[in-house]
């Protein structure tokens, strides 16, 4: 047995000492790949010595689509990686926070070196050209093939389908190298979609706000002090934020600032921050808001109870009321009578409004004199609220909240999107990663199908093209790149049914994920361990750089290898799209990475680098005089702007526009606020759903009011309760799913409120099953006292576990459950859907830890 492991691992030329190693760090990892674990042979003169000879800490990528952007660093001794840490760099502290990493960053190894990492190219067994015995897709077994017959395989389907269909027949998820490779060729149909963002997407410019992320809506981390109240709306950074937002939040409240927490569960962000709890059903949030406004107009006095900010109102907005309407639109759509009911008859109470979102009336009166009275307060919301159908209303009227109590524009008070990498840090980067000097390749398809449509579309042939209209298309090709479209997207069963339709199906994984399972031939696709390195911002404050740590594993390429090799097969010059190298690629952006001086406005390079270093390097370049060194750059893994109070590099968000709204006018049409808003009203009427231009309130598609067959008489239908999907510890969306340790420390149940636990006979550990007509799935219940009563909250990202033979899901797939719906401009409606609940009849679920990985053995 041990001459068959030296056998297996000889080609790396180990050490005794370095084996006995490898053997050691396999035993503690458990599920590693046996013939090449945990070695690292990559570039082993970047790093820092560890104290006592243990060997080097370097920097390793935690590249995750988490909303963090974390330090991570391993431990490489005599070639083997024997443990990971976080941020050390430098002592903790409030105006200068280490970056933290969480568990999933700390347990990346353990996905890195999984025992399901793919190892070679596949195919199923009864693919065919044409797709073979498509109806087993999903199924089938998988026959190891070479590189070369996949390359072969995989660029006689893309000839024989673009000649037969056309270009448009191929459609590309993700992957920016295989859409390259696809460009060369004649193009391809991609799809788009609102995905994190939810209504903020489509509507911020239009509007005249921040959605977040490309436009930041609120102040930055030191201002956050400032807040005397901070409401956090939707919005659950301990969960979905990792890295500093919490300690940043944590300093506000150290400041003095009282924290409420909107949101259906009572999150650890409320337990950290101390916060009130005001529990809300999902997707209400906008007649919340309607009837929050409704009670600061009913008790606004501009003398006596000041509540409402006219003066803001009346000099930054457009709509508000009569007198502040748009020119050539009916006056009486202004806002102001909305809310009152002046003309349609049906005031926005706080009655009204708690017949809806399920919080009593004298709570809502409370928020509004809470949120009007305070001097100094910051709305922040996540973009879940606005992941539901018909969202665009939401984020107008959340946003026409701060605008109404002038909470917008000054120290201490902002309104906006506080989530991923900004969360409660918004303002523009102080440093910048240099670009990577590759080309942009255009796409002569101009086909964009929404990602609510695009399993319909290739289903029924025809599609709606925003802003155009209807069009027809012929979907024959799916390429996946670095996606989990099948996994992560509305409707998995509709999702299954597409995929078991086209003729050839691709895509490039790094283990046997959802969309890899329904293809017919995998490429075994390499992690950012294994490739040259890259730089990549985090919050404003951080640039992070990581190389290497080991060689590709196995027999997996890079996307961008594989898209070489692909367009060199296709008969294309794949040095015109890739003119240099990755290693050339990871230069430019050291070279290229900028850090803001000490004035708040100049940028100068981060890097100093020689003509040695060039040298050293092999690569092109010219000496350049930085911040800090380039090996010291490197060592360290990252370099982070030290903040303070009253220093230049501060952030109030739309201050420019406050102080001079002529010369800084936002991306609105009218240059103002707009809380009517024509450009949006128009831009609907070439897209699913009709928008009215103010924010009014319409029952959300498949949302609270759905779920009764009668609402007036309050009779509940057959499917009574709502489900959201928060983001859960275990995983970065669905990645780190397949990681056993991750399921072990989190076991993914399904919460359940108590009063629906004990209407329905059902306690913590009872396996349930949520049924509607779009799918089943099964979770073990987490029976808690921390819900809203009528709402379920089944965690975002499981990886699918679908007995074929019933249709049953057993992972708790959030999206077997979400409906495939376009309304607005197309906003994904992932926190707007319902279901039944019932106790299962079946065999209970054993913990998840303990299910067999997908692991590949031929």
């Amino acid at each position: 047995m041990m001459i068959d492991l030296i056998n297996k691992i000889k080609d790396f030329k180990l050490t005794r000492r370095s084996f006995i190693g490898w053997t050691s760090a396999a035993a503690a990892t458990v599920a590693v790949p046996v013939s090449r674990g945990l070695v690292a042979k990559a570039e082993v003169n970047i790093g820092a010595e560890a104290t006592n000879g243990e060997g080097v800490w370097k920097t390793a990528a935690c590249w995750h689509n988490c909303g963090s952007r974390c330090l991570n660093k391993v431990l490489v001794k005599d070639g083997v990686v024997i443990r990971q840490k976080t941020d050390d760099t430098h002592q903790d502290s409030p105006d200068f926070p280490q970056q933290r990493g969480c568990l999933r960053g700390r347990s990346q190894r353990h996905q890195v070196f999984n025992a399901d990492r793919l190892k070679y190219p596949m195919k199923r067994k009864h693919w065919q050209p044409g797709g073979g015995k498509k109806e087993l897709r999903g199924k089938d077994q998988w026959v190891r093939i070479s590189w070369e017959e996949a390359i072969d395989h995989i660029a006689s389907e893309t000839k024989r389908i673009s000649s037969k269909y056309g270009n448009e027949s191929i459609w590309v998820s993700g992957g920016g190298d295989i859409k390259n490779a696809m460009a060369t060729v004649g193009g391809y149909t991609s799809s788009d979609g609102t995905i994190s963002w939810g209504a903020w997407l489509y509507t911020y410019e239009m509007l005249g706000v921040g959605e977040g992320l490309y436009v930041q809506g609120i102040n930055d981390r030191v201002d956050l002090r400032n807040s005397q109240l901070i409401v956090l709306w939707g919005a659950n950074p301990a969960w979905s934020t990792m890295g500093s937002a919490t300690y940043n939040y944590l300093q506000a409240k150290k400041a003095g600032a009282r924290f409420i927490t909107i949101d259906p569960l009572y999150t650890d962000s409320a337990n950290v921050f101390g916060a009130e709890w005001v529990p809300i059903r999902p997707g209400t949030d906008h007649a919340l808001a309607l009837g929050i406004m409704h009670t600061l107009l009913e008790e606004d006095d501009p003398i006596t109870n000041p509540l409402v900010k006219w003066d803001f109102l009346n000099k930054y907005t457009v709509g508000f009321d009569a007198d502040h309407m748009p020119a050539g639109v009916d006056k009486k759509e202004n806002f102001k009578d909305y809310i009152l009911g002046t003309y349609d008859k049906q005031p926005k109470t706080a009655e009204w409004a708690s017949e809806i979102c399920g919080i009593n009336a004298s709570t809502i009166r409370y928020l509004a004199r809470e949120i009007g009275g305070t001097e100094r307060v910051a709305l922040l919301t996540g973009w879940a609220p606005a992941r539901i159908n018909n969202g665009e209303g939401w984020v107008q009227a959340f946003s026409t909240l701060g605008m109404m109590t002038g909470h917008m524009g000054s120290s201490g008070n902002m309104t906006g999107v506080s989530c991923w990498e900004y969360a409660g840090n918004n303002g523009p980067a102080l440093l910048t990663p240099g670009g990577s000097g590759l080309p942009a390749i255009p796409n002569a398809i101009t086909n964009v199908i929404n990602e609510n449509q695009i399993f319909d579309a290739v289903l029924k042939g025809k599609y709606l093209q925003k802003g155009e209209g209807e069009r027809n298309v012929n979907i024959q090709f799916i390429y996946h790149g670095y996606n989990a479209v099948l996994q992560t997207r509305s409707n998995i069963m509709r999702g299954i049914e597409a995929h078991r339709k086209v003729e050839f199906i691709v895509t490039n994984a790094y283990a046997l994920t959802t969309t890899a399972k329904y293809s017919d031939i995998v490429l075994p696709v390499t992690t950012e361990w294994e490739r040259e390195g890259a730089v990549r911002d985090g919050n404003r404050e951080i640039l992070i750089a990581w190389s290497k740590i080991v060689e590709p594993l196995y027999e997996a390429k890079s996307d961008q290898e594989i898209a070489k090799l692909l367009i060199k097969k296709l008969g294309k010059n794949p040095e015109e799209i890739y003119p240099i190298n990755e290693k050339q690629q990871f230069f430019n952006q050291l070279a290229g990475s900028t850090v803001v001086k000490e004035n708040g406005k100049d940028f100068e390079p981060l890097c100093t680098i020689t003509a040695k270093d060039i040298q050293e390097w092999g690569v092109k370049g010219t000496p350049q005089q930085g911040r800090i060194g380039l090996q010291e750059f490197l060592d360290a893994g990252i370099y982070q702007v030290p903040r303070k109070k009253g220093d230049n590099l501060g952030f109030i968000a739309y201050k420019d526009f406050i102080d001079d709204p002529v010369k800084n006018p936002v991306s609105s049409e009218s240059g103002k606020f707009e809380i009517y808003c024509k450009a949006m009203n128009e831009a609907s009427k070439k897209a699913f759903t009709e928008i009215a231009p103010i924010p009014k309130y319409e029952p959300r598609t498949e949302g609270y009011e759905s779920t009764f067959s009668d609402w007036k008489k309050k009779k509940k239908g057959k499917y009574p309760f709502q489900v959201f999907n928060p983001h859960y510890l275990r995983r970065s969306h669905s990645t780190f799913d397949n990681v056993p340790q991750l399921r072990e420390a989190w076991p993914n149940p399904v919460y359940l409120s108590r009063a629906d636990a004990d209407e329905k006979g059902i306690k913590t550990g009872d396996t349930v099953m949520l049924s509607n007509e779009y799918g089943k799935t099964l979770r073990p219940a987490l029976v808690v006292e921390t819900l809203m009563p009528g709402t379920i909250a089944l965690p975002h990202g499981s990886w699918v576990d679908l007995d074929e033979k019933d249709e049953v899901d057993r992972a708790g797939a959030d999206n077997m459950l979400v409906g495939f719906v376009p309304t607005g401009l197309g906003t994904s409606g992932y926190n707007t859907a319902r279901c039944n609940l019932e106790k299962w009849d079946g065999k209970p679920l054993e913990e998840d830890y303990k299910w067999d990985q997908r692991i590949i053995k031929f």
